[in-house]
């Protein structure tokens, strides 16, 4: 099980903390991760695009020429495809991208994009942000002193307000929620940024043992004779 170093808003190490296994550790699965990438980027497309058939066309019900003896092609309407003005032959019309995708093929691409980040150490944990008051200036030195470049993946709580407030005049910094994770959004970043409260798989400490663990040095219970 791999561990990552939990920091505060100076950037000081206060302990670590283990990462999943089952969510940091998997082997990511590139033709998974592609399709469901692929399936995300369809989905969010407008689809509104549309072009008018000469049915749609204003003007054309008269018949341009009569049909013999002008010596040109014989013609019915100056709105047909071939005409300038005239309608689309074939042309796009409104229509939704949307591709559906197993709920477990979403969820491995997901824990595919963190195991690849994690593997390449750009998965970072803070303490708390501790933003009492929305200001860009804190979490600009916050983001400094844990040294964090690139295009940052901030991982908030609903109720941290003032945190992505601060956090959302930053160009290079993308807020999600914990529940709205996906892919995309992972392999786009550069660093993904948890809390030591939202981050998934609920690690615990790597120095505290499991709550349910006994002593190796413990004494065995004493046995209650039935005698």
């Amino acid at each position: 099980m791999a561990s990552v170093e939990v920091r505060n808003t100076s950037g000081e190490s206060v302990g670590t903390v283990d990462l999943a296994d089952d969510i940091f550790g998997v082997e990511p699965n590139v033709p998974v991760m592609h399709q469901v990438v692929t399936a995300q980027l369809a989905g969010i497309r407008s689809g509104d695009h549309s072009t008018l058939t000469r049915a749609e066309v204003r003007g054309g019900g008269r018949k341009p020429w009569r049909q013999k003896g002008s010596g040109r092609a014989r013609q019915g309407s100056t709105r047909a495809p071939h005409w300038r003005g005239g309608g689309v032959a074939m042309g796009p019309k409104p229509r939704s991208y949307a591709q559906r995708t197993p709920k477990k093929m979403v969820a491995l691409a997901l824990r595919s994009a963190l195991s690849d980040r994690a593997a390449e150490g750009r998965i970072a944990v803070v303490e708390a942000w501790n933003i009492t008051s929305p200001k860009t200036k804190d979490a600009k030195a916050a983001v400094a002193a844990l040294g964090l470049t690139g295009r940052l993946l901030v991982v908030l709580d609903r109720d941290d307000e003032a945190a992505a407030k601060s956090f959302r005049n930053l160009p290079e910094v993308h807020l999600i929620l914990p529940g709205e994770l996906n892919a995309y959004d992972v392999l786009c970043s550069d660093w993904v940024v948890f809390t030591r409260a939202n981050l998934p798989g609920g690690a615990a400490p790597a120095d505290e043992a499991p709550a349910d663990a006994t002593p190796a040095d413990a004494a065995p219970a004493e046995e209650v004779s039935s005698e």
